[in-house]
């Protein structure tokens, strides 16, 4: 059941994780006392486990893992293309610039998203300064800001609106692009928690502002109360 899977999925990411965390102290000490490849890890930390596999095991062990690593990057690599091109081809173009489009149209349009993503996915990778993590913790930070706040108070507040909710979403993605542009100044802080915070307040002010969300809403929420309330009282 449910139960069942979260206990495993949260053991598995916890033995993950830490997993990670001992593969970079261990080659801290391990490459400490190594000149060239501190400078090369210097240049480039997130190839510590690379390098690991390749002084500390066999060739024939380290080909292995060396491609467990090139099996994981495709599994997710191929997932987040098909994704990406979905949302393009059947939220965007679909519904804002051809609602006629047929069905082959749309499939040519889907190979050219995969195409045109992964050139540009080429051309990040090609600048030797970009950092994975960086990528991802900037993407994250985006998604969070836009998503997070959205999420949470539409399950717990009746009173928000379909103009706090897009409020919210701009508020938060454009507050993470200009904190990542202006980093470094007086609040040196994660660009998640601004665009959080003012991504909340946009969606409670816009909303508060706003005609109200509706009679639906308020009766969706008002059937979720009485559900709630008999399940507690131990009504069947």
């Amino acid at each position: 059941g449910i139960p069942t899977a979260r206990r495993i999925g949260m053991s598995w990411m916890i033995l993950a994780l830490i997993g990670s965390i001992l593969v970079g102290f261990t080659g801290i000490g391990w490459f400490a006392d190594q000149p060239a490849y501190a400078a090369q890890l210097s240049d480039d930390p997130e190839a510590v486990f690379i390098l690991m596999t390749q002084v500390i095991f066999n060739p024939w062990m380290a080909g292995f893992l060396l491609a467990a690593i090139l099996a994981a990057v495709m599994s997710t690599i191929d997932s987040q293309l098909l994704v990406s091109s979905s949302a393009l081809t059947e939220d965007f173009y679909k519904v804002f610039l051809r609602k006629e489009a047929t069905q082959k149209e749309l499939v040519w349009v889907g190979r050219a998203a995969v195409l045109g993503i992964a050139l540009l996915a080429v051309y990040i990778a090609l600048d030797p300064k970009s950092r994975v993590l960086e990528l991802v913790s900037y993407a994250w930070a985006g998604f969070g800001a836009a998503f997070g706040p959205l999420v949470l108070i539409s399950l717990l507040w009746r009173k928000m609106t379909r103009n706090g909710a897009l409020a919210g979403m701009l508020t938060g993605a454009v507050t993470v692009i200009v904190w990542e542009q202006n980093q470094g100044g007086i609040f040196d802080l994660y660009e998640l928690l601004p665009g959080f915070v003012l991504a909340s307040v946009a969606i409670v002010v816009v909303s508060l502002l706003d005609k109200g969300p509706g009679v639906e809403v308020e009766s969706q929420f008002d059937y979720v109360d009485h559900e709630v309330k008999k399940q507690i009282k131990g009504h069947p």
